[in-house]
Protein backbone atom coordinates (compact mmCIF):
# COMPACT_ATOMS: atom_id res chain seq x y z
CA UNK A 1 0.00 0.00 0.00
CA UNK A 2 1.50 3.31 -1.08
CA UNK A 3 1.93 5.94 1.64
CA UNK A 4 2.51 9.50 0.49
CA UNK A 5 3.69 12.36 2.68
CA UNK A 6 2.25 15.64 1.39
CA UNK A 7 3.97 18.83 2.52
CA UNK A 8 3.06 22.39 1.61
CA UNK A 9 3.96 26.00 2.37
CA UNK A 10 7.47 25.48 3.70
CA UNK A 11 8.24 29.17 3.15
CA UNK A 12 11.99 29.05 3.65
CA UNK A 13 11.68 27.69 7.19
CA UNK A 14 14.47 25.12 7.30
CA UNK A 15 14.08 24.37 11.01
CA UNK A 16 10.45 23.35 10.42
CA UNK A 17 11.28 21.37 7.28
CA UNK A 18 14.00 19.38 9.01
CA UNK A 19 11.69 18.52 11.91
CA UNK A 20 8.92 17.44 9.57
CA UNK A 21 11.24 15.28 7.49
CA UNK A 22 12.49 13.59 10.64
CA UNK A 23 8.87 12.77 11.48
CA UNK A 24 8.22 11.62 7.91
CA UNK A 25 11.14 9.23 8.18
CA UNK A 26 9.49 7.58 11.19
CA UNK A 27 6.28 7.04 9.22
CA UNK A 28 7.73 4.71 6.58
CA UNK A 29 6.29 6.56 3.59
CA UNK A 30 6.96 5.55 0.00
CA UNK A 31 7.33 9.07 -1.35
CA UNK A 32 7.25 12.77 -0.45
CA UNK A 33 5.52 15.45 -2.52
CA UNK A 34 5.11 19.20 -2.05
CA UNK A 35 2.22 21.52 -2.88
CA UNK A 36 4.30 24.64 -3.39
CA UNK A 37 5.48 27.81 -1.67
CA UNK A 38 8.84 26.33 -0.86
CA UNK A 39 10.18 29.88 -0.54
CA UNK A 40 8.94 33.26 0.66
CA UNK A 41 8.78 34.76 4.18
CA UNK A 42 11.49 32.52 5.66
CA UNK A 43 15.25 33.02 6.05
CA UNK A 44 16.61 29.89 4.32
CA UNK A 45 15.00 29.62 0.87
CA UNK A 46 17.97 28.02 -0.91
CA UNK A 47 18.43 25.21 1.61
CA UNK A 48 14.71 24.46 1.58
CA UNK A 49 14.61 24.45 -2.20
CA UNK A 50 17.64 22.17 -2.41
CA UNK A 51 15.83 19.69 -0.15
CA UNK A 52 12.53 19.80 -2.03
CA UNK A 53 14.34 19.21 -5.30
CA UNK A 54 14.83 15.67 -4.03
CA UNK A 55 11.10 15.03 -3.54
CA UNK A 56 9.04 12.99 -5.98
CA UNK A 57 7.37 16.15 -7.27
CA UNK A 58 6.39 19.69 -6.35
CA UNK A 59 3.76 22.00 -7.80
CA UNK A 60 4.12 25.75 -8.25
CA UNK A 61 3.07 28.04 -5.42
CA UNK A 62 2.36 31.75 -5.68
CA UNK A 63 5.49 32.68 -3.72
CA UNK A 64 7.58 30.35 -5.87
CA UNK A 65 6.21 32.12 -8.94
CA UNK A 66 6.73 35.56 -7.43
CA UNK A 67 10.36 34.77 -6.67
CA UNK A 68 10.83 34.66 -10.45
CA UNK A 69 8.37 37.34 -11.54
CA UNK A 70 6.80 40.42 -9.98
CA UNK A 71 4.57 39.64 -6.98
CA UNK A 72 0.89 40.56 -7.17
CA UNK A 73 -1.38 41.23 -4.20
CA UNK A 74 1.37 40.88 -1.58
CA UNK A 75 1.46 43.04 1.54
CA UNK A 76 4.57 45.12 2.21
CA UNK A 77 6.32 42.53 4.40
CA UNK A 78 5.61 39.67 1.98
CA UNK A 79 6.74 41.71 -1.03
CA UNK A 80 9.93 42.80 0.70
CA UNK A 81 10.60 39.17 1.66
CA UNK A 82 10.08 37.87 -1.86
CA UNK A 83 12.51 40.41 -3.32
CA UNK A 84 15.06 39.37 -0.69
CA UNK A 85 14.36 35.71 -1.54
CA UNK A 86 14.97 36.43 -5.21
CA UNK A 87 18.35 37.96 -4.37
CA UNK A 88 19.26 34.82 -2.43
CA UNK A 89 18.28 32.57 -5.32
CA UNK A 90 20.31 34.67 -7.74
CA UNK A 91 23.38 34.76 -5.51
CA UNK A 92 26.03 32.64 -7.23
CA UNK A 93 28.59 32.51 -4.44
CA UNK A 94 31.19 29.80 -4.93
CA UNK A 95 28.87 27.64 -7.04
CA UNK A 96 27.17 29.47 -9.94
CA UNK A 97 25.66 26.18 -11.07
CA UNK A 98 23.64 25.84 -7.86
CA UNK A 99 21.84 29.13 -8.44
CA UNK A 100 21.06 28.20 -12.05
CA UNK A 101 19.77 24.79 -11.00
CA UNK A 102 17.40 26.27 -8.41
CA UNK A 103 15.97 28.84 -10.81
CA UNK A 104 15.55 26.28 -13.57
CA UNK A 105 13.76 23.99 -11.13
CA UNK A 106 11.32 26.73 -10.13
CA UNK A 107 10.71 27.65 -13.77
CA UNK A 108 9.81 24.04 -14.58
CA UNK A 109 7.35 23.47 -11.71
CA UNK A 110 3.89 22.39 -12.94
CA UNK A 111 0.75 24.20 -11.81
CA UNK A 112 -1.04 20.88 -11.26
CA UNK A 113 -0.27 17.18 -11.02
CA UNK A 114 -2.98 14.61 -11.74
CA UNK A 115 -2.76 10.97 -10.69
CA UNK A 116 -5.89 9.00 -11.55
CA UNK A 117 -8.60 10.46 -9.27
CA UNK A 118 -6.14 12.56 -7.23
CA UNK A 119 -5.37 16.18 -8.10
CA UNK A 120 -2.49 18.09 -6.51
CA UNK A 121 -2.48 21.92 -6.57
CA UNK A 122 -1.25 24.80 -4.46
CA UNK A 123 -4.38 26.94 -4.36
CA UNK A 124 -7.53 25.35 -5.78
CA UNK A 125 -8.67 23.20 -8.70
CA UNK A 126 -9.90 26.37 -10.43
CA UNK A 127 -6.95 28.64 -9.63
CA UNK A 128 -4.10 26.19 -9.03
CA UNK A 129 -1.51 28.76 -8.05
CA UNK A 130 -3.39 31.70 -6.54
CA UNK A 131 -6.99 30.98 -5.46
CA UNK A 132 -7.62 30.70 -1.73
CA UNK A 133 -10.18 28.30 -0.29
CA UNK A 134 -10.75 29.28 3.33
CA UNK A 135 -12.70 27.25 5.92
CA UNK A 136 -15.57 29.76 5.77
CA UNK A 137 -15.87 29.14 2.03
CA UNK A 138 -17.47 25.80 2.91
CA UNK A 139 -20.71 27.78 3.24
CA UNK A 140 -20.31 29.53 -0.12
CA UNK A 141 -22.52 27.22 -2.19
CA UNK A 142 -21.80 28.76 -5.58
CA UNK A 143 -18.02 28.76 -5.10
CA UNK A 144 -17.88 25.24 -3.70
CA UNK A 145 -20.11 23.77 -6.41
CA UNK A 146 -17.79 25.20 -9.06
CA UNK A 147 -14.66 23.97 -7.31
CA UNK A 148 -16.01 20.48 -6.73
CA UNK A 149 -17.06 20.25 -10.38
CA UNK A 150 -13.32 20.41 -11.19
CA UNK A 151 -12.26 17.77 -8.64
CA UNK A 152 -11.78 14.26 -10.07
CA UNK A 153 -12.42 12.79 -6.62
CA UNK A 154 -9.82 14.15 -4.21
CA UNK A 155 -7.94 17.43 -4.50
CA UNK A 156 -4.96 18.09 -2.22
CA UNK A 157 -4.11 21.74 -1.69
CA UNK A 158 -2.39 24.28 0.59
CA UNK A 159 -2.05 28.08 0.27
CA UNK A 160 -4.24 29.13 3.24
CA UNK A 161 -1.97 27.41 5.80
CA UNK A 162 -5.13 26.06 7.50
CA UNK A 163 -5.48 22.25 7.40
CA UNK A 164 -8.75 20.38 7.05
CA UNK A 165 -11.16 18.55 4.78
CA UNK A 166 -13.84 20.23 2.63
CA UNK A 167 -16.82 18.01 1.83
CA UNK A 168 -19.55 18.34 -0.78
CA UNK A 169 -22.02 18.66 2.11
CA UNK A 170 -20.59 22.12 2.82
CA UNK A 171 -18.57 21.06 5.84
CA UNK A 172 -15.01 21.86 6.81
CA UNK A 173 -13.62 19.13 9.03
CA UNK A 174 -10.62 20.22 11.09
CA UNK A 175 -7.79 17.78 11.84
CA UNK A 176 -8.78 17.54 15.51
CA UNK A 177 -12.14 16.14 14.41
CA UNK A 178 -10.72 13.47 12.08
CA UNK A 179 -9.63 11.12 14.87
CA UNK A 180 -7.13 8.59 13.58
CA UNK A 181 -7.78 9.70 10.00
CA UNK A 182 -10.38 10.77 7.48
CA UNK A 183 -11.68 8.08 5.16
CA UNK A 184 -11.25 8.41 1.40
CA UNK A 185 -12.97 5.09 0.72
CA UNK A 186 -16.33 6.34 -0.56
CA UNK A 187 -16.02 6.42 -4.39
CA UNK A 188 -18.94 8.86 -4.63
CA UNK A 189 -17.56 11.41 -2.17
CA UNK A 190 -15.52 14.26 -3.61
CA UNK A 191 -13.15 15.98 -1.18
CA UNK A 192 -10.78 18.92 -1.09
CA UNK A 193 -8.05 18.42 1.50
CA UNK A 194 -5.82 21.22 2.73
CA UNK A 195 -2.67 19.66 4.17
CA UNK A 196 -1.68 22.74 6.19
CA UNK A 197 1.70 24.45 6.37
CA UNK A 198 5.14 23.18 7.30
CA UNK A 199 6.78 26.55 7.70
CA UNK A 200 4.07 29.01 8.71
CA UNK A 201 0.92 27.49 10.29
CA UNK A 202 -2.00 29.89 10.66
CA UNK A 203 -4.63 27.90 12.52
CA UNK A 204 -3.54 28.94 16.00
CA UNK A 205 -1.27 25.92 16.42
CA UNK A 206 2.43 26.83 15.99
CA UNK A 207 3.45 23.26 15.20
CA UNK A 208 4.18 22.32 11.59
CA UNK A 209 1.44 20.42 9.81
CA UNK A 210 1.53 17.93 6.96
CA UNK A 211 -0.49 14.95 5.78
CA UNK A 212 0.11 11.28 5.14
CA UNK A 213 -2.17 9.70 2.58
CA UNK A 214 -2.94 6.07 1.86
CA UNK A 215 -5.34 5.01 -0.90
CA UNK A 216 -8.34 5.17 1.46
CA UNK A 217 -7.20 7.39 4.33
CA UNK A 218 -5.65 10.79 5.06
CA UNK A 219 -3.96 11.53 8.38
CA UNK A 220 -2.80 14.94 9.61
CA UNK A 221 0.39 15.16 11.63
CA UNK A 222 1.62 18.03 13.81
CA UNK A 223 5.32 18.41 14.51
CA UNK A 224 7.08 20.68 16.99
CA UNK A 225 10.19 22.43 15.74
CA UNK A 226 12.71 25.01 16.96
CA UNK A 227 10.75 28.18 16.29
CA UNK A 228 13.31 30.42 17.98
CA UNK A 229 15.99 29.26 15.54
CA UNK A 230 13.87 30.60 12.68
CA UNK A 231 12.97 33.80 14.56
CA UNK A 232 16.63 34.55 15.20
CA UNK A 233 17.56 33.86 11.58
CA UNK A 234 14.89 36.33 10.42
CA UNK A 235 16.05 38.95 12.93
CA UNK A 236 19.55 38.75 11.43
CA UNK A 237 18.27 39.69 7.97
CA UNK A 238 17.61 43.42 7.76
CA UNK A 239 15.36 43.01 4.72
CA UNK A 240 13.03 40.54 6.44
CA UNK A 241 10.33 41.97 8.72
CA UNK A 242 10.77 40.56 12.23
CA UNK A 243 7.00 40.07 12.37
CA UNK A 244 7.42 37.17 9.94
CA UNK A 245 9.26 35.36 12.70
CA UNK A 246 7.27 36.52 15.70
CA UNK A 247 3.98 35.33 14.21
CA UNK A 248 5.35 31.78 14.14
CA UNK A 249 5.20 31.65 17.93
CA UNK A 250 1.40 31.82 17.87
CA UNK A 251 0.70 30.01 14.62
CA UNK A 252 -0.84 33.10 12.98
Amino acid sequence: MTRTAILSDIHGNLSALEAVLADVESQKVDRIVCLGDVVGYGPEPCACLDTVMGFDFCVLGNHDSSSLFDPEGFNVAAEQAIFWTRSQLEETGDDPGASRKRIEYLCALPRTVREDHWLFVHGSPRGPTNEYVFPEDAQNTKKMEKLFSLVPRVCFQGHTHVPGVFTMEQRFVRPADTGTGYSLADPNAKLMINVGSVGQPRDGDPRSCYAIVEPDLVMFRRVEYDIERTVQAIEKEAELDNFLGYRLREGR
